[in-house]
């Protein structure tokens, strides 16, 4: 079983809002999820980025691989080096 730390998608049309989780790749984007471990709002100024490092540094110490975007949101929080 794959894992990714990927965005989910929850809010209302033209006005988005994700969720970040921890998921097996072969499901939905917005389907089944293994753990939320943060939120993502681009609509504020400056984007608002809550992640809970510790528990991304352990999912990828465990094989989970980040998507493009994710890799760069835990940057910004300081969840990895970059």
């Amino acid at each position: 079983m794959a894992v990714k730390i990927r965005l989910k998608r929850i809010g209302m049309k033209k006005h988005p809002f994700y969720r970040v989780v921890v998921a097996d790749e072969r499901s939905p984007r917005d389907g089944r999820f293994i753990e939320e471990i943060g939120t993502y709002d681009p609509m504020k100024q400056p984007a608002e980025i809550k992640i809970d490092n510790e528990k991304a540094v352990s999912w990828m110490k465990n094989g989970a691989q980040p998507t493009d975007t994710v890799r760069i949101l835990l940057k910004k929080s300081g969840a990895i080096e970059g």
